[in-house]
């Protein structure tokens, strides 16, 4: 298997302002709004990002590369993120870099136990705080050398993406919702409501969750989260 990236023949040096030039980053991310912030950090970072939006994607990109740094979502429509970072921890050659994301931070406890290098956890937009969890866990002999300056910017993930991702889960509420979809969609809207700071589309997913915990019918909820995914794609219309 060719363990080399094609797109990268030539690795550059990497900069005070952009220390992660020569990395390629694959984003195992199913939310739009998500992955473009992580576009946005490896854009400004120096890094060349490639994405998977699910466990079967990911899997065909590493038949035919190997990334420097592997960033997996927890929750996927098709699986468990950790069974992703278990096997990549595992194989031989390592990635140098496996970091799990969730918009829940009690996921971080289940990504480091599967063997990830660290966490993110979402909303993701501190250029600072991405970039130190890849360095600080990258091979010594890839680390940038000497001083770099360290920045507090933030950025902020463009709003159609956030509509993209109304768009798809109202998708999968139409085609299916059994409650296995319910389970998927409270944990798909509860990242991405929080990553887009909305509270009552988070609160609405929460509510989804802890019916679904009690064991308990969760009808009301969901047709309540139709309702308030329904409202965003309406405001799309009128932009």
């Amino acid at each position: 298997m060719d363990k080399t990236d094609p797109f990268a023949p030539v690795i550059p040096t990497p900069t005070a302002l952009r220390p992660l030039l020569g990395l390629t980053v694959l984003v195992i991310e199913d939310s739009r709004f998500a992955c473009e912030a992580m576009r946005l950090l490896c854009l400004r970072s120096g890094a060349r990002i490639r994405r998977a939006d699910c466990l079967k994607s990911a899997r065909r990109h590493l038949q035919v590369y190997r990334p420097s740094v592997v960033i997996v979502d927890v929750g996927l429509p098709d699986g468990n993120g950790l069974d992703l970072i278990a096997e990549l921890t595992q194989c031989d050659p390592r990635v140098d870099v496996v970091l799990g994301t969730s918009g829940d931070p009690d996921a971080q406890a289940q990504c480091m136990a599967s063997g990830a290098d660290g966490f993110l956890e979402k909303p993701i937009t501190s250029l600072s705080v991405f970039q130190q969890a890849v360095i600080a866990n990258l091979p010594p002999d890839r680390q940038p050398a000497g001083l770099r300056e360290v920045s507090d910017d933030q950025i902020s993930p463009d709003i159609m993406a956030f509509q993209d991702d109304m768009a798809h889960i109202a998708g999968v509420l139409d085609d299916q919702s059994d409650d296995t979809t319910l389970d998927y969609v409270a944990q798909f809207l509860g990242g991405v409501a929080r990553s887009a700071r909305d509270d009552g589309l988070e609160k609405a997913a929460a509510a989804i969750a802890a019916k679904r915990a009690a064991g308990k019918s969760a009808a009301s909820e969901a047709a309540r989260l139709s309702e308030l995914i329904q409202q965003r794609l309406t405001r799309k219309l009128a932009i």
